[in-house]
């Protein structure tokens, strides 16, 4: 039995793909405002963010979270 995911929006997207459409909605400084994160304010990048978010369960979630509210409520800054 194949298990559809069609209410999960985060079902099919890589972390990577999360955190670049984040980016086009954020810049750094504002993901740093929304998501307390030290791989959001010190020398911030796609590569060092996704190592830590990888590692980091918690922060990983945080991420998902924000890009759930803005697929559902827009840009929300």
């Amino acid at each position: 039995m194949e298990v559809t995911q069609k209410n999960n929006p985060l079902h099919g997207k890589t972390l990577e793909q999360v955190l670049r459409y984040l980016l086009m909605h954020y810049t750094w400084q504002e993901l740093d405002e929304l998501i307390r994160i030290n791989c959001f304010h010190s020398k911030p990048s796609i590569k060092s963010s996704l190592k830590f978010l990888r590692k980091t369960d918690w922060a990983r979630k945080k991420v998902e979270k924000l890009f759930i509210d803005t697929l559902e409520f827009g840009k929300i800054v």
